[in-house]
Formats: structure tokens, sequence, C-alpha cells
């Protein structure tokens, strides 16, 4: 059960192209945005649409995958973990942002 332990799986859709970062060494990180879209009926019946955006980080093999194989509006399952950390903005207020850590990635949808 330990690897049920912050462990976060979605199915979604890319909204921009890989961001990728490289670092001193060679190491690179890509970031991505992934929507996902959810539909329910209120209570007059009308149906309600939502979608929610998703900042997700990737390091090493995940990053080269994505890297070289995704972009904009590609469908991929993704699963990792939630972190949070902290920065501080250009007027020196204490930010803090939530962000999925991929571990693993799965390219869905056709094939271009």
């Amino acid at each position: 059960m330990t690897n049920l332990r912050n462990k976060v799986q979605l199915i979604g859709n890319l909204g921009l192209a890989p961001e990728v970062k490289e670092f001193e060494g060679g190491k690179k990180m890509v970031r991505l945005s992934i929507a996902t879209n959810d539909s329910y009926r209120n209570l007059k019946g009308e149906l309600i649409k939502e979608t929610q955006w998703h900042n997700v980080v990737a390091w090493g093999k995940a990053a080269k995958i994505a890297e070289d194989y995704l972009e904009k509006g590609a469908e991929v399952c993704i699963s990792g973990k939630l972190t949070t950390r902290s920065y501080e903005d250009s007027e020196g207020n204490k930010k803090y942002i939530s962000e999925i850590v991929m571990q693993d990635l799965l390219m869905l949808g056709s094939k271009n």
C-alpha cells in the first residue's frame, strides 16, 4: 500500500507545447500544462462542463520523452506525485505553487 501514498493520475490534453529548460551538466526539466475535462448536470438538468488545469514537471527520461514526442493538444495519461513549493516574486512576496512531478507517461490518441 505504500505505493499509493501521494499518487496522482491524470488523463488530459496539453494546453501548450512542452517548455524545456536545460541546466548545467545537461540535466533537463520539462513543464507541461494539462487540461482535464469533467461534466455533470445541475439541479435544473443543464449540462455543465468544467476544465481544470494542472501544472506538471518532468525530469530525466520522462523529460526527454516529453520534449521529443509531445506537442500542444496531445492526449496523455500521466502519473506522479503532488508537490508544493514556494518562491519569492519580483516584489518580495512569498508565493506557493502546487505541481505534479511526473513519473510515468502514456501517450494516447492517434499517431500523427
